[in-house]
């Protein structure tokens, strides 16, 4: 089944989604940029646009060589990607759309807008874990979204600055463009333009919270999830000066052979992806020479000097993490503080959660990233051997987070209390192996050891 609504730019067709209530809009335009530009929020198209295919990922490590034939990346790639078809290309400014098949611009649903993970340098929006979200049955429109990564999305040289003013986070730029995009169109699929929750996982939950420190976002989404990534620390606060981060990339450009900007914007993707990923070989802190930086304009300041002086977007939050995480004990503490940190400066409630399910198949846990099958409830695209248990889970944490995204406030009936953060409330959601209940984490017994993060990004 096809159908065609009339948005701000123009008329689109979309199709049925895997559940027959949902229509899917996908590989949607959402800007342009060439390459080391920041992006053009698409005003207008011509004639239907046809939303049924997905659109193309950036380019990352992954698009130059088979992940089957790299031992170390087979993890990630059999449990997110193995028999799915990606395209990569610079050209990657895309969204997806899933909504109620009966919803209009009169609706006015919640909306999820998801920023994926990768380490800043991989993923998309499109894998197997975010195709087809339970939300919409849930009366929430889902949204996902591509963004340029690596030395397309984060590259600072002082000759851009001279173009445009700053330089750096062209990936941020790029979600920011894509909340705009829904901010003007996501009405005419059933969404309230001012009901946009941002939610992200790991460098996307990284990303709301840079997002949620940014001048530029304001009235852009009222609540922010962010799950293993989430909260302030020195050690993974992201952003240093663009200045510092010169050095790197001019070195990055000296051994790509490029003498000027105009042949480095000319560099073919897979010489550039090679001299990048040559130049940080034995780097310490390469996410600080790589990633997001202070550019005076989206990011002024730090997340952790703006938090400390109360300047996050004062709006409800959910942050968490996996027992078999990345750092666990680290990336857990700084979750739970964020949201107590909310709740000393007299902010909006915020929900701390923590999940230890030990997904069925192997024994490697709660690794980084298994809450989001649950998270997205697309249980049934994974090769796990599920038992009802996690279709449980899974429905329960659908459940609160559109609720969230609906109030504020995760809570609903048939669901265990989840109480905010607070003084003298310092318990957090448990989710996984016992039922699902209010309880403390011992950070002692949180095991440092887990899958490598070397497959997550690259």
């Amino acid at each position: 089944m096809n159908i065609q609504i009339e948005t701000p730019c123009g008329r689109i067709q979309g199709t049925k989604s895997t559940d027959a209530d949902v229509i899917s809009f996908r590989g949607i335009r959402y800007a342009k940029a060439g390459r080391w530009e920041y992006p053009k929020t698409v005003e207008r198209w011509d004639g239907i646009y046809n939303a049924a295919e997905y659109g193309a990922c950036c380019y990352q490590p992954r698009a130059f060589y088979n992940e089957e034939d790299v031992p170390e990346k087979a993890f990630y790639y059999n449990e997110f990607r193995r028999g799915a078809h990606y395209t990569y290309d610079e050209d990657c400014l895309f969204l997806n759309v899933w909504a109620p098949k009966d919803a209009g611009p009169k609706s006015r649903l919640p909306v999820l807008f998801y920023i994926h993970g990768g380490g800043f340098t991989g993923g998309c929006g499109h894998e197997k874990h975010f195709d087809g979200p339970v939300w919409p049955t849930q009366g929430v429109v889902a949204v996902t979204v591509n963004y340029r990564l690596g030395p397309l999305g984060f590259l600072c040289l002082p000759e851009l600055e001279k173009e445009a003013g700053h330089t750096g986070n062209y990936g941020l730029f790029d979600q920011m463009a894509a909340l705009r995009w829904v901010k003007r169109n996501i009405a005419a699929f059933g969404g309230d333009p001012d009901n946009v929750t941002v939610m992200g996982q790991s460098a996307g939950a990284m990303s709301v919270q840079l997002l949620c420190v940014s001048p530029l976002t304001d009235n852009l989404f009222a609540k922010a999830v962010m799950s293993s990534g989430g909260g302030v620390s020195k050690m993974f606060d992201p952003a240093s000066r663009a200045e510092k981060q010169y050095p790197f990339w001019q070195k990055v450009m000296e051994r790509s052979g490029c003498e000027t900007l105009a042949e480095f914007r000319l560099l073919a993707p897979e010489k550039l992806f090679a001299a990048w990923q040559e130049e940080k070989k034995g780097l310490p802190q390469t996410a600080q020479l790589m990633g997001p930086c202070l550019d005076g304009v989206l990011l002024a300041e730090c997340a952790l000097e703006a938090a400390k002086n109360g300047r996050q977007k004062d709006i409800p939050y959910m942050a968490g993490t996996t027992s078999h995480d990345i750092m666990p004990p680290f990336l857990f503490k700084m979750a739970k503080d964020w949201c107590r940190m909310q709740a000393d400066s007299g902010k909006q409630n915020s929900y701390a959660w923590f999940f230890d399910r030990m997904l069925p198949g192997d024994e490697n846990g709660a690794w980084h990233s298994s809450d989001l099958w649950y998270w997205f409830g697309t249980l049934k695209n994974c090769w796990r051997p599920m038992e009802e248990k996690d279709y449980e889970l899974s429905r329960q944490m659908s459940r609160y987070l559109t609720n969230f995204a609906r109030t504020g406030n995760p809570n609903g009936e048939g669901l265990t209390e989840w109480l905010p953060a607070g003084k003298g409330q310092n318990k957090v959601l448990r989710l996984g192996e016992k039922e699902t209940h209010m309880g403390g984490v011992n950070m002692a017994k949180l095991n440092y050891t887990m899958l490598t993060n070397k497959a997550v990004g690259e």
